[in-house]
């Protein structure tokens, strides 16, 4: 079975009980949360989610987006601690 890795929000009006069922759910499907985002604009989990169940997820109504999660990085050049601008 494979597995991806995936960042899902839920919707500001979402109920904590949804988001703690959604997560209870990846797990018993046999996949791993591994954060869980308490945040007053953002709340959801990241997660190794099995690519069958992935398709259950996009159907939750209370569920606004779900992304793949990868790194990021950015081209911001360091002028470094003795540096002059």
């Amino acid at each position: 079975m494979s597995h991806g890795k995936y960042i899902v929000i839920f919707k500001k009006d979402a109920p904590q009980e949804a988001i703690d069922n959604m997560m209870s759910s990846v797990s018993s499907e046999g996949g791993e949360v591994q954060h869980h985002y308490k945040m007053s604009k953002m709340r959801g989990f990241s997660a190794t989610i099995p690519d069958t169940f992935l398709t259950n997820l996009t159907g939750d109504q209370y569920i606004d987006y779900i992304e793949p999660d990868g790194e990021v990085t950015t081209m911001a050049k360091s002028l470094g601690l003795n540096a002059k601008a």
